[in-house]
């Protein structure tokens, strides 16, 4: 083997950059939770009076649903 124990650094330097990022949410699920909800039920709310007004969501620009250029 001509690495030596590089294979071994790799490993922990790995490890130490997955534990650095954090993945626990703050706060109480229960209060999440609410917050959630209520963000939802505006989130509704908003698109059924765009629905009842008329008025045409500005569609998203991206890559999708178009032909393929070769």
């Amino acid at each position: 083997m001509t690495r030596g124990n590089q294979r071994e650094i790799d490993r922990a330097r790995a490890a130490a950059r997955k534990g650095s990022q954090g993945t626990k949410q703050a706060g109480n699920p229960q209060q999440r939770n609410e917050e959630n909800a209520k963000r939802l039920a505006e989130k509704i709310a908003k698109k059924q009076e765009m629905a009842a007004s008329g008025a045409v969501p500005e569609k998203k620009k991206g890559h999708g649903g178009g032909a393929k250029k070769k």
